[in-house]
């Protein structure tokens, strides 16, 4: 059996375009492929890894369906946006329409909750 020491202590002196051939060969080789893979540079240095996925902070609230009760939507959206009143009615008649742009998940659920509340169909993305 290989001296597992030794092997470590040869790929702790690759450099990381070495690392990187390395794993290529060894994927090819095996036929497997390398999802996530750490190879400690040379001293402890940093290490290769893949990006951990971002977890989406700004949404987009969405005004999908105005409903029966237009009137309370309408009121609604003008609370919400500060726009005037002909405006928010051809926003709400003119859905689907975007009300808030770029809010945190807290306030596009507090928004959606006003809406829905009013009688609308409301989608955040």
């Amino acid at each position: 059996m290989a001296d597992l020491n030794a092997i470590a202590e040869e790929l702790s002196k690759l450099t990381v375009l070495e690392a990187g051939e390395l794993v290529k060969l060894l994927e090819n080789k095996w036929g497997v492929s390398a999802a996530a893979v750490a190879v400690a540079a040379g001293g402890g240095g940093g290490a290769a890894a893949a990006a951990p996925v971002e977890e989406k902070t700004e949404f987009n609230v969405v005004l999908a369906n105005a409903g029966a009760n237009k009137i309370n939507v309408i009121k609604e959206i003008r609370a919400i946006t500060g726009l005037g009143l002909k405006e928010a009615k051809d926003l709400v008649e003119g859905a689907p329409k975007t009300v808030k742009e770029g809010v945190n998940k807290d306030d596009a659920k507090k928004i959606k909750d006003q809406l829905t509340a009013a009688g609308a169909t409301v989608e955040i993305k």
